[in-house]
């Protein structure tokens, strides 16, 4: 199925489309190059998924779908790297998605004011497009080092739960680093909320208790490597194993008392 993004940049047989996808496990900037192959028929010869935690590229979407993935170690920014292999290898990248004709008709063209307008675009849309989630502290507010957890009992229009939200201090400012909604009806956990808010639901089949599973985590040690997934590493060095152990058994009591106060 063709996709060619909100906003089309160009009028000639090579054209671009632009998006921001929030996929809630993941999000970014997707570029879709845009081509017709004949009057009345336009074709998505590749797509770029400029996402967060695992971008990739797709060489024809529409007929060889071949999907690559983007090491970011090795390729740094994708969005960065994306914008310089458009500029460099459009041609050669065409081509491999079968579509030679169109690929020598980006030869012959010059995109160059084209591009120029996608990567300021994109760029902007990477910024103005993020979407991140603020949500209370808490109303118990538990010390642990350089980490604190803070405790609610949430009630949404369609779910409810205990919360709980694990914030440090970046600066003078207190963050939310990561965040556990222990919900009744679709429970899931948040990395790095304030910054590139990875949610991932929990399947109630396997983990009937989410709460349980939350705090079977920090009791197992997990605390540490979730800090850095979300990127706070400095955060995960510096726990002291003790005071998250003592913070985590009043963790337990405080969230159980409170599901307990809240049960229909």
């Amino acid at each position: 199925m063709k996709e060619r993004g909100d906003t089309i940049i160009g009028e000639g047989t090579i054209k671009f489309g632009i998006e921001y996808r929030d996929l809630l496990h993941d999000q970014g900037v997707c570029i879709h190059v845009l081509g017709d192959v004949s009057e009345d028929d336009e074709h998505e010869l590749l797509r770029f998924d400029c996402f967060d935690h695992e971008p990739h590229y797709h060489y024809g979407p529409q007929k060889l779908n071949e999907r690559l993935m983007l090491d970011k170690t090795t390729a740094g920014d994708s969005l960065d790297w994306t914008l310089g292999n458009i500029r460099s290898r459009l041609p050669d990248m065409i081509d491999r998605a079968r579509y030679p004709e169109l690929a020598e008709a980006a030869r012959d063209a010059d995109l160059s004011a084209e591009m120029n307008d996608l990567e300021s675009q994109a760029r902007a849309l990477a910024v103005s497009g993020r979407r991140t989630v603020m949500h209370d502290r808490g109303d118990v507010i538990l010390e642990a080092g350089p980490v604190r957890f803070g405790v609610e009992f949430r009630t949404l229009a369609n779910d409810r739960g205990v919360a709980i939200h694990v914030l440090g201090d970046i600066g003078d400012e207190e963050q939310e680093l990561l965040t556990f909604d222990c919900f009744e009806v679709a429970p899931h956990y948040h990395y790095g909320p304030r910054a590139k808010n990875q949610r991932l639901y929990l399947d109630m089949t396997t983990t009937p208790d989410p709460l349980g599973w939350a705090l079977d985590l920090f009791k197992g040690g997990k605390l540490g490597t979730m800090l850095e997934r979300a990127g706070y590493t400095d955060h995960a060095a510096r726990l002291n194993p003790a005071l998250v152990a003592s913070a985590v058994t009043e963790l337990e009591s405080v969230s159980r008392e409170m599901e307990t106060a809240n049960a229909q």
